[in-house]
This record gives C-alpha cells, sequence and structure tokens, in this order.
C-alpha cells in the first residue's frame, strides 16, 4: 500500500522548501507532489530544483483557492493507481517520520477511520478536532467582538480525548491523513471555496458518507502557522472570503432555511459596516 502527500505551495518557497528538505527521506512516502497555486513570486523556479523521482512538481494557470489546489494533487495521485493513503499538509508543518507511521498504521488497522489527524500545536495550543457549527454557532461568530467565544461551542470537553483514537466532526486542515479511495467517494474537496470552512465542508461530506474523521491525540505535529494568507489578503478581505465560504457550508450542507439564512446575511452586512469602520478609522 502506496502513501503519497499534497503540499500546496503558494507564495512560500521558504516553508514548502523546508518542508521537502524535512521529509524526502521518509520512507513511508512513495510520492511527495507540491502543487503550486499560481503563486506571484518565483517559487516555481524555486520549486522545480527539488524535482525527481520522489517528488513532483505541478504548477497550476489559475490560483482557485485551497480545495480546489489540493484537489489537482490528489487527482495526480488517483491517476498513478496505486496509492491507498493520502497526506494533505500544509508547508509549514514540522512532522516526525514516526508520527506519519502511526498514522498510517492507524489507517491500515482501523477500518472504520477514513480521515485521520494528529493534535495540532498552534502557538502553543492543542488542537484535537471540534464539532460542526450550529446555528448560534455560525451566529455568534459573525457578531463583532463576540465572534472570539464562538469557539468555545465547537470543542469537545477535555474527558473526551481519554482515549487515544477518538472521533470528531472535523479536523485541522493543515495536516491529516485519508484513505483515497474515501476521498474519491466525497469527491475529494468541495472546490466552491476559496479558502476557509474545507475542514467543515470535509466533515459534513465525511457524515453523509457515513465515513469515519478521527483524531490520534496521542501524536502531535507543529503548525508554525505561515503568514503567506496575510501577506495576500487585507484583513476586510479575509473576513469577506470566510463569510462566503459559511454561507456556502450553511446553505449547501446545512440546508438552512429561507429566514434563518436572510438573518445571518444582515447580521454579517452590519458587521461588515462595524468591520470598515475598525479598521479603516
Amino acid at each position: 500500500m502506496k502513501t503519497g502527500i499534497v503540499i500546496l505551495n503558494y507564495n512560500d518557497a521558504d516553508n514548502t522548501i523546508k518542508m521537502l528538505q524535512q521529509i524526502k527521506d521518509y520512507s513511508c512516502l512513495s510520492k511527495i507532489v507540491v502543487v503550486d497555486n499560481c503563486s506571484k513570486d518565483d517559487s516555481v523556479l524555486r520549486l522545480k530544483e527539488f524535482e525527481s523521482d520522489k517528488i513532483v512538481l505541478i504548477p497550476v494557470l489559475e490560483n482557485k483557492g485551497y480545495a480546489s489546489g489540493n484537489n489537482v494533487g490528489l487527482k495526480y495521485l488517483e491517476e498513478q493507481g496505486d496509492f491507498s493513503f493520502v497526506f494533505i499538509s500544509n508547508p509549514d508543518i514540522i512532522v516526525k517520520e514516526s508520527v506519519m507511521n502511526k498514522m498510517i498504521e492507524d489507517l491500515s488497522n482501523i477500518s472504520s477511520v477514513s480521515f485521520l489527524g494528529p493534535t495540532i500545536i498552534e502557538h502553543g495550543e492543542k488542537i484535537r478536532g471540534w464539532k460542526l457549527p450550529t446555528y448560534f454557532v455560525e451566529l455568534l461568530s459573525t457578531i463583532n467582538f463576540f465572534h472570539r467565544f464562538a469557539k468555545r461551542y465547537q470543542r469537545y470537553p477535555l474527558e473526551y480525548y481519554q482515549k487515544p483514537i477518538v472521533k470528531v466532526d472535523a479536523i485541522h486542515g493543515s495536516f491529516f491523513l485519508a484513505r483515497l479511495k474515501d476521498f474519491q467517494k466525497i469527491g475529494y474537496f468541495d472546490p466552491n471555496t476559496f479558502l476557509y470552512y474545507e475542514e467543515n465542508i470535509l466533515g459534513a461530506k465525511a457524515k453523509m458518507r457515513h465515513l469515519g474523521v478521527y483524531v490520534d491525540t496521542s501524536l502531535e505535529v507543529f503548525h508554525m502557522l505561515s503568514q503567506s494568507v496575510d501577506k495576500s489578503l487585507k484583513k476586510i478581505k479575509k473576513y469577506k472570503i470566510m463569510k462566503a465560504s459559511m454561507f456556502y457550508y450553511e446553505k449547501t450542507y446545512q440546508h438552512l432555511n429561507g429566514f434563518l439564512y436572510f438573518f445571518l446575511k444582515f447580521v454579517y452586512f452590519c458587521s461588515l459596516i462595524v468591520s470598515y469602520l475598525t479598521f479603516w478609522i
């Protein structure tokens, strides 16, 4: 059973090169696929130097976002015909080979697991997956100054993680492992979002197909939080993209009724006005 990894690069060659240098000799990986998401800098030229029998660089001509870019890499591995597992990874990840081996072992031995994440460490915080957002959470996340409390309602209680491998609604998209055949079953990532909500959509699609999303809490991966997105998008633009993804998720996967959808839109437009005043004045 072969395992590949898809790394999505956008104007972040420094971190992608560090990632390649870190994992290029990992024996658990048969193929490393780097998708350059139409970078505006010299990323493609720099990354081409690392191409080999094991490392493949795929430049795309248009940046259609995180989901679409990763789908390019996933479909490349599908075309190879002999890959069972695939890691999805940001370039700004630090991961030991022993962690990747244990994740592969988990998927090999536990048939109910389709998508598996480790504990992700960001800024000292441990992220072990979360619940899909309710309407209340979406509403709270759209209200200025109160949005910071929304994630509290998506967290599982600490006692939920007493077992090493636990089922969750959604896992962190910066690094996880999946069965390629199960990615195929859900139609890969939904390409209709540009950025944000990919994890919630993945969790919702997996739930609809009765595919298990789990976290191995005994494993840790460090997410260094590259600033490539922040460098490319201003705060207001990021907020608009995030909320566009939220509305798509609510309409497509939660089938939100007309009144609740309209009210959420109303709150969003109010928050947008406040955001313009807060950020620009």
